[in-house]
């Protein structure tokens, strides 16, 4: 198992390549949560994650031979541009396997750093897997993006600026995907201060670390669910589970709904873009998954803003939804001259906005003289979505949320 004197040398050998992140108080997120939360930017990082810590630490350990070999990993695409960049600063050939459906952003930012790469499998599992064979096939060294005493001492950095930027932190809380995050920070911070609560969170569609600790051991999941692709991860590392089942305190879960929000009011309320992995820790806050006291001193890490924007737009959208800011709804007008003028005047009279309608004829489930619209409407929060419901169905329309 890592020790803190792991944290400690791995921190000269990143310091030449890793930032050393801001850590900024955020009165949003305290007004929203109670409690005096910071964030730890690690979305600022260089290739835009924490990865390169550990991808870093890895690779200064290799040896002569193989750096000349190469190296290979596996990556939803966080940990593959933290290994490209890392290895093409030493010289060194590496490959990455990512699945099918990786963001194309991250795929291409990867190769950017001058990685190969190799687009295999559903899931980060299935990627791994073909990972495996290239290294039995070509000789080259795998790079695990968790399970690895060095990657977690790399990631362990983040934890020592954490402590040396906020001495008075009472809370960290932590992505989990595979636990070498929260391994590496729970080593650093339990090492220089014991009392120091670590709280970890995943993603409820990706828990196998959650699953885990119930069990009281490892658990493999059949299949992963997440908008946060960079936790989509079906089991957490042997040795990484031994490091959290130790160093600790507790282990939340998420929904894929309140990741959305965390992400919307981080770039609205916090100007900062973050991905659904680094938003997890501001989602479990304002979830009240977490108990806070009044003004304690939290520090969420905010892992990465590494977010396709075809993705981002998705899940801005859900934001809104969920937190009552834009409406989604049907309904089925008579089709004549005026009908959808007298809808619209009932939406604008409740001073909501009308963004988008469809209105369709041919539906089979209508009548012949009949018209189905779907609406979208700018709404300003939960009273108004249901006042503007109560006015609509008041006025004889039968209305469907989408």
């Amino acid at each position: 198992m890592i020790a803190y004197d792991d944290v400690l040398e791995a921190a000269e050998r990143v310091a030449g390549v890793a930032r050393h992140t801001p850590l900024t108080a955020s009165h949003a997120f305290s007004d929203l949560t109670g409690a005096d939360v910071r964030l730890k930017l690690e979305n600022t990082q260089r290739t835009g994650a924490f990865k390169i810590r550990g991808a870093t630490n890895r690779i200064e350990r290799l040896s002569a031979e193989e750096r000349a070999a190469g190296v290979v990993t596996a990556s939803a695409g966080n940990h593959g541009q933290g290994v490209a960049l890392a290895a093409s600063r030493l010289g060194v050939d590496a490959t990455i396997v990512m699945p099918e459906q990786a963001a194309v952003s991250k795929v291409e930012a990867t190769e950017h750093y001058g990685a190969e790469v190799v687009l295999h499998g559903v899931d980060y599992d299935s990627a791994a897997a073909h990972a495996h064979e290239l290294e039995a096939e070509r000789g080259l060294t795998y790079v695990h993006a968790f399970e690895d005493d060095d990657v977690m001492a790399g990631q362990g950095t983040i934890g020592l600026e954490i402590l040396e930027d906020c001495p008075e932190v009472d809370t960290v809380v932590v992505p989990i995907g595979g636990g070498g995050l929260i391994s590496g920070i729970a080593t650093a911070v339990k090492g220089a201060k014991p009392d120091v609560r670590v709280v970890g969170v995943q993603a409820e569609g990706a828990a196998s670390a959650a699953r885990s600790l119930e069990a009281g051991h490892v658990v493999e999941l059949d299949a992963v669910d997440t908008i946060a692709d960079g936790l989509a991860a079906r089991r957490v590392g042997d040795r990484t589970f031994a490091v959290i089942a130790e160093r600790v305190d507790e282990v939340v879960t998420v929904s894929d709904s309140e990741i959305a929000v965390a992400v919307m009011l981080a770039l609205e309320r916090a100007k900062t873009l973050v991905e659904g992995a680094g938003a997890v820790p501001l989602a479990a806050l304002l979830a009240g998954a977490i108990d806070v006291e009044p003004d304690e001193t939290v520090v969420a890490v905010c892992s990465g803003g590494n977010i396709d924007m075809n993705v981002l737009t998705t899940v801005l959208v859900r934001g809104l939804v969920e937190t009552g800011r834009y409406l989604r709804l049907r309904t089925v007008l008579p089709d004549r001259p005026g009908a959808l003028v007298e809808f619209s005047t009932v939406i604008a009279n409740q001073r909501a906005n009308i963004y988008a309608f469809q209105h369709d004829r041919s539906s089979r489930n209508i009548g012949l003289n009949d018209a189905e619209v779907e609406v979208d409407i700018e709404t300003r929060g939960p009273a108004h979505v249901e006042t503007l419901l109560a006015d609509l169905r008041d006025h004889g329309y039968e209305v469907e949320v989408l």
